[in-house]
């Protein structure tokens, strides 16, 4: 039986207007922690403020670890064109929502660089990839019910809430776009 083939779901030397994607380097750990340090940034998820801010964000370079040990797709670190400052993390990451797989679009951003337009750009660079690439019929983004900055990329993306549900202990909507549709 031939091996079948694993999907790169790595955007690495991807660019857009403003953003160049690396790949994720735990040297980058004291740029990404005040992502933890403000309350801010986990506000949307339940079980989010059980660890210190060092602790949880030594557990997000883990599942990053994990993720691209397992083939379960990744974030890629976006670094500002000129400035090489940090902004955040977005990539393709495969999901299983209500017991099915999913290819998500999923984005973090640090709180200084929020309400910039960057979450929009650089997950409308992983669709067109997703797109490109033919990696799913459709890609989703797993969004709080409160987090209404996300919903609004989301939406930007052309995706619009096909059901809500339960994901990781949260209430969530699952925003969809299907990938032949713009």
């Amino acid at each position: 039986m031939p091996r079948q083939r694993v999907p790169n779901y790595s955007l690495q030397r991807q660019t857009s207007a403003r953003l160049d994607f690396h790949p994720v380097s735990e040297a980058d750990f004291a740029e990404w922690l005040p992502f933890y340090q403000d309350p801010r940034s986990s506000a949307q998820w339940a079980y989010a403020s059980a660890e210190e801010p060092v602790v949880r964000c030594q557990q997000w370079f883990a599942s990053q670890r994990y993720r691209e040990a397992n083939q379960l797709g990744g974030l890629n670190t976006l670094r500002e064109k000129g400035s090489g400052a940090l902004i955040g993390y977005c990539g393709l990451l495969v999901q299983t929502v209500d017991g099915l797989p999913e290819l998500e679009i999923g984005y973090s951003l640090l709180p200084s660089h929020w309400g910039r337009g960057y979450a929009t750009e650089a997950a409308l660079t992983c669709k067109a990839f997703a797109r490109t690439h033919h990696l799913a019929q459709s890609v989703i983004s797993i969004i709080s019910l409160t987090n209404v900055a996300s919903q609004r990329v989301a939406l930007n993306l052309g995706m619009h809430v096909e059901k809500v549900t339960w994901y990781a202990a949260n209430e969530v909507s699952i925003f969809r776009v299907a990938l032949d549709a713009g």
